[in-house]
């Protein structure tokens, strides 16, 4: 039997595996060490399996995720969250709708320093749907815009996501960063619109909150000053060189670090804090662990060059072949976490797009704005139900049927970017 259909078999039981919820980082490490084996030999993936934990461990690089989950933590635990709503809520005073636009404006300011899409849904969540649901807002409406709302923290920097995107495509994590940056704002200033066009279309969903005067609204930005604190020095530090994307982690963790401490955090919250993000970063370099072994396999198998010969031999156009990835994208993102998603196909389709010569940043963020969408669509939708765990009494159904209209919104965010590139590389020019 050829390595290429030992490759394809793996791929097949990685799939069937992961419907029977087996879960993803162990799936990855049995097919990875299994089909290196069946290729090579047990000794060779043995002799794989001691060595690809010390080198995902020790990778200086991956030293940032903890760092970057530590920040969100932090955040959600000192009270810089809900400070953050009040801010928002205040300076939407009397908009109607202002609540829900409140939330998606909360949403994209607290991914600036959260990085986790899912930390960020869960922790608005508990600020910002209590009040929303005390004003009358229609319950399917609140939701499905924090769903949306939540989606923010996989692309605006400093983004997990794109963080490990980066390093498995060995791109710069700086580049990566500032490229995230027009879509994400893209995606927070079209959210918003999308609530207003709601609003129009159906007024019922929503009542106006209580006018704020102008001096109030000035006032309320000192809620945001923390995070815009954090995230420009980040940010900045990085795009002129003044430290590296992993020490602008260190950085922002710290910064975050004296900001909980200066409030008032005791050790049992920095404890929790410390706890959590432990938790969280033990279950991202699982999976980091197990797609750098399932990668090894698959380069052996020599199943992504068999893929990349057949889309060569069907003669389509690299944008098409681009369309193609994307749907499958799309697809798995119904059914799997977005980070599982990219480390294990990443792997497989990096190589295609290095032969077509396409521009692996611009890739890279419509592929992240893709797995994106996977975050609230059905069946699974990992925000969806992320919000569903924190608010019981929501039906599934009413949160999937608010953030229709949101999915739209991405849509047409990722139609602009397929038409535009240099939306997503204008910082890089």
């Amino acid at each position: 039997m050829g390595s290429e259909m030992i490759g394809a078999i793996g791929l097949g039981l990685l799939l069937v595996l992961m419907v029977l919820r087996v879960p993803v980082a162990l799936t990855m490490l049995l097919i990875g060490v299994g089909g290196f084996a069946w290729v090579i030999s047990w000794s060779a993936a043995i002799a794989q399996l001691k060595t690809v934990p010390i080198e995902v461990l020790s990778n200086y690089s991956f030293s940032a995720v903890p760092m970057f989950i530590l920040m969100g933590v932090l955040a959600a635990h000192s009270g810089m969250a809900g400070k953050l709503f009040d801010a928002t809520r205040t300076i939407c005073g009397g908009w109607k709708g202002g609540l829900a636009i409140a939330a998606v404006g909360s949403c994209g300011v607290f991914s600036a320093i959260s990085g986790s899409s899912l930390a960020t849904a869960s922790t608005m969540t508990r600020v910002a749907l209590p009040e929303m649901e005390r004003y009358g807002y229609n319950r399917g409406l609140a939701t499905g815009a924090l769903a949306a709302g939540g989606t923010l923290g996989i692309m605006i920097p400093p983004s997990i996501a794109l963080l490990i995107y980066a390093i498995l495509t060995e791109q710069s994590v700086g580049d990566m960063f500032m490229a995230g940056l027009i879509p994400g704002l893209m995606g927070l200033v079209m959210y918003a619109l999308t609530v207003t066009v709601v609003m129009r279309l159906r007024p019922s969903l929503a009542v106006a909150g209580e006018p704020t005067s102008w001096r109030a609204k000035l006032g309320s930005i000192s809620g945001l000053i923390p995070f815009f604190a954090v995230f420009l020095v980040m940010i900045l530090g990085i795009y002129f060189g003044l430290f590296t994307p992993t020490e602008g982690a260190s950085v922002g963790a710290f910064a975050t670090l004296l900001y909980a401490l200066f409030k008032g955090m005791r050790w049992v919250g920095l404890w929790r804090s410390v706890q959590e993000t432990l938790a969280l970063s033990a279950v991202v370099f699982f999976m980091l662990v197990g797609a750098e072994t399932l990668g090894y396999f698959i380069s052996v198998s020599r199943i992504s060059f068999s893929i990349s010969d057949f889309l060569y031999g069907t003669e389509m156009t690299p944008i098409v072949i681009v369309l193609c990835i994307l749907l499958l994208y799309f697809v798995l993102g119904m059914f799997m976490d977005s980070i599982a998603m990219l480390v294990i196909t990443v792997p497989v389709v990096f190589p295609i797009i290095q032969a077509l010569g396409i521009d692996p940043v611009w890739f890279g963020i419509i592929t992240v704005l893709t797995v994106e969408l996977g975050l609230i669509t059905p069946p699974v939708g990992m925000n969806v139900f992320v919000i569903k765990a924190m608010a019981p009494h929501v039906g599934l159904g009413e949160i999937f049927k608010g953030v229709a209209p949101f999915i739209v919104a991405d849509f047409i965010r990722l139609a602009l970017l397929i038409a535009f590139p240099v939306l997503s590389t204008f910082f890089l020019l």
